[in-house]
């Protein structure tokens, strides 16, 4: 059960979600009524082993799937309700994505990856490129590598790029799925030092999901899952 008190100031409310899927006969349910609420601007770590249901909630709280009963309130909006253009425009406004396998186009620059969600967006190429420096001076990427292509950085700098372009609409709410589970430990720490400055000194909402309770640490709060339910919150 979630232990975090009710408030004002939760942007994330999570109630009694379910989460069953179907192939054919086989009927499987993952989630199992999960309640969780996140306040703004808090740093907050969802862990759990493998299979234990912590991809789905990220899913779900990522509005890229829906829950099969409970609800989900984002910013006190009900996200079940909406259609598929609002729930592309909280995934574009809303929320930014940052994954283990970074998901950078491997021919394009950095400057590139990082424009493309402002391309998408249409904004005026001045805005893009101020919008883009801003993006990556705020991710810590040295600037002589704006111009490389991202299949010439380091792991760790892909994973600064993918937080720049995860920043560069200036979503309220960044959501990371095991964002150094291809990095290795001292470059998996500077990414983490990356989100606890973007949590204290921009104000962004962190959620992290990892299966690693060392990187959960980082966290000021985790939530641990188990078998598709919470079972603690430390």
């Amino acid at each position: 059960m979630d232990k975090t008190n009710k408030n004002n100031n939760n942007v994330i409310v999570c109630k009694n979600i379910n989460k069953i899927y179907q192939t054919g006969d086989v009927v499987t349910q993952v989630l199992f009524d999960v309640s969780l609420h996140i306040k703004k601007g808090e740093f907050v770590a969802i862990t759990g082993p493998s299979g234990s249901g912590k991809s789905t909630i990220m899913h779900i709280i990522g509005a890229l799937d829906s829950p099969s009963s409970g609800s989900y309130l984002l910013d006190g909006q009900d996200v079940s309700k909406l259609s598929d253009d609002q729930l592309a425009d909280i995934r574009k406004n809303k929320i930014g994505f940052v994954f283990q396998s970074f998901n950078l186009l491997k021919r394009a620059t950095v400057w590139r990856n990082v424009m493309l969600p402002l391309v998408y967006a249409e904004t005026p190429l001045a805005d893009r490129i101020n919008l883009s420096a801003k993006a990556l001076e705020a991710a810590g990427l040295d600037k002589d590598r704006w111009f490389h292509l991202s299949n010439q950085l380091s792991g760790g700098q892909m994973q600064r790029v993918a937080i720049a372009r995860a920043l560069v609409n200036n979503p309220a709410i960044i959501l990371a799925d095991e964002p150094t589970g291809n990095l290795d430990t001292k470059t998996g720490e500077f990414v983490l030092e990356t989100f606890r400055r973007l949590n204290k000194e921009e104000g962004h909402t962190i959620i992290l999901i990892t299966h690693e309770a060392d990187v959960a640490a980082h966290a000021d709060r985790v939530i641990y899952i188990k078998d598709g339910r919470i079972a603690d919150v430390l």
